[in-house]
């Protein structure tokens, strides 16, 4: 099966899955898409991570991703972090390798011990 993204002003909308029958390339897939009425822009994505027209589209599109007119990328998970040249969201401070649990408290911009229970 292949799977397509609406895009909405850069954004992931919503995903459809179209047979593969109908959809052997991006371009076909498109036009059997537009025949249903479906109108906007669609950008197929990979379940797999599977390479589409000889490129990776980074990750499979999520609804609220954005695309950047060559890879998805996933929502910024804090106002602080920063992304890298592999569209992958970094925080200011690396995760501790202490072997800790750990979440991001983005009021003091580090990392805060999670307290494991019995």
């Amino acid at each position: 099966m292949a799977h397509f993204a609406q895009i909405i002003d850069g954004k992931v909308v919503r995903v459809i899955v179209v047979h593969n029958n109908d959809a052997p390339t991006e371009k076909k897939g498109k036009a059997f898409i537009a025949s249903l009425g479906l109108g906007g822009e669609w950008v197929q994505t990979s379940y797999n991570n599977n390479p589409i027209e000889g490129a990776s589209r980074k990750k499979y599109a999520g609804i609220g991703d954005t695309w950047n007119g060559t890879v998805f990328v996933a929502p910024q998970p804090f106002p602080s972090w920063s992304l890298d040249e592999n569209y992958d969201w970094q925080p200011p401070t690396p995760y501790p390798s202490d072997g800790g649990v750990y979440r991001w408290d983005e009021a003091e911009g580090d990392w805060a011990t999670i307290e494991l229970g019995d």
